[in-house]
């Protein structure tokens, strides 16, 4: 069964390809500051600042998993790493014995109070900044539109 190649149009092509380049350099480039400054990935800053807005700063392993686009091996790994610096912590889940919660400490929640806002300064230049209100409500719209079947076909 062949269906036919459906090329990008060039109006397309002109969109795809500076996609591609933004999802590649946007995360080196966080990346490459909050190395400098903290010695972390924006992996890992993610997964802090998730703990931090959630109830009692502290979500199921699961969770913190699909709530960071980690897959779980590494996000074991990652929460190991961030253990040892004592920024987070785990903790049993008292109604399933297969849960295990991470749990920001107080000392992590003091490291993102510090580096927040470099990180969100630079994302406000990298990207905010660079667009109209306009752009912004655009931008949600697409990435709202484009993240779930994308997560969806990570899932299969």
């Amino acid at each position: 069964m062949s269906e036919e190649t459906r090329w990008l149009d060039p109006a397309e092509m002109a969109a795809w390809l500076p996609l591609v380049r933004l999802v590649q350099e946007l995360p080196q480039a966080i990346d490459r500051r909050l190395r400098e400054e903290v010695g972390i990935t924006h992996t890992y800053y993610a997964m802090l600042a998730t703990l931090s807005a959630a109830p009692d700063r502290m979500v199921t392993m699961g969770e913190l998993a699909r709530l960071t686009a980690t897959s779980p091996s590494r996000l074991t790994h990652a929460v190991a790493v961030l253990e040892e610096r004592g920024w987070v912590t785990k903790a049993h889940c008292p109604s399933d014995r297969r849960s295990q919660f991470a749990v920001l400490t107080d000392e992590g929640q003091a490291l993102l109070d510090r580096i927040a806002p470099g990180h969100l300064a630079q994302v406000r230049e990298l990207v905010f900044d660079r667009l109209t209100p306009e752009q912004v409500r655009s931008l949600a719209e697409i990435a709202t539109a484009l993240v779930d079947p994308v997560e969806a076909f990570g899932e299969a």
